[in-house]
């Protein structure tokens, strides 16, 4: 079925999507992206509907047409006008899918002896949750916990800023409070990374179950994660500004973490 109308009731639908209202009404979201929606397949993400626009379909990428054929996915053939309709970004290639919103409690989180855990306290721009979860994905942490969100965690521009690895690193949203009780409760060692940190990040012992926790761009975490935290750790800085971007902050002590783990 190859769609050309631009008032296609389905195309209508992923449109909305893109809104974080419509988003949480229907329970769905979108995926856009070939490398994005591999890495969904990859970690058993399934579809409701796949688009795909014949034109932009490389020949790399016939292995992905061929498993949604053997999966009996709802598979749309679109024209490039439609695509670029429904797409987020300025430029799409071949790919856009509607899946389900993933949803994991605190509760549900399986975790290993030596746990690596990273908590986000009010993130609020989309490209650092893209950042830091392509971090926690690169670094193996086990989870990480989306605390008091200030940005919708599945905007399209969060899922495009993680290359698809939202789809790998379970993902849990909850309040600060209930977070904090939760790692307490599981004696897991909790580290509130600031600028105010008494400890440089390479000094601190990571290799038992640990939660590194970052705050808001702006004003970093809040007073119940510096007061709650048995650590506060830094990044010492050399220069003129006195800390990091909090990806960029957060990734340097997740592979830290690593290298301590060896």
């Amino acid at each position: 079925m190859l769609i050309s109308s631009l008032q296609n009731p389905r195309v209508k639908e992923a449109v909305a999507l893109r809104e974080r209202r419509a988003r949480e009404k229907s329970g769905l979201m979108l995926v856009e992206g070939y490398h994005e929606l591999a890495l969904a397949v990859r970690a058993h993400m399934v579809p409701t509907t796949v688009f795909y626009c014949p034109e932009r379909l490389r020949s790399e990428e016939n292995n992905l047409l061929e498993h949604f054929r053997s999966t009996r996915t709802p598979l749309l053939e679109v024209t490039m006008a439609v695509l670029a309709k429904m797409a987020y970004r300025e430029h799409p290639d071949a790919w856009l899918a509607i899946a389900p919103i993933p949803k994991r409690s605190l509760s549900e989180l399986a975790l290993p002896e030596k746990a690596l855990i990273v908590v986000a306290e009010s993130i609020e721009k989309p490209g650092n949750l893209g950042a830091i979860l392509r971090s926690a994905d690169a670094a193996g942490a086990d989870a990480l916990i989306l605390c008091d969100r200030a940005t919708d965690l599945y905007n399209p521009n969060v899922v495009r800023a993680s290359k698809g690895t939202i789809f790998r690193v379970p993902v849990v949203e909850a309040t600060s409070a209930a977070t904090l009780e939760f790692l307490q409760e599981r004696g897991i060692f909790v580290a509130a990374a600031t600028p105010a940190g008494t400890i440089a990040y390479w000094d601190l012992d990571l290799q038992g179950s640990v939660a590194i926790a970052v705050g808001t761009e702006k004003e970093g975490l809040s007073d119940l994660w510096m007061e709650g935290a048995d650590a506060r750790v830094t990044v010492p800085m050399c220069g003129a500004v006195n800390s990091l971007n909090v990806a960029q902050a957060l990734t340097l002590i997740l592979f830290e973490a690593r290298r301590q783990r060896r």
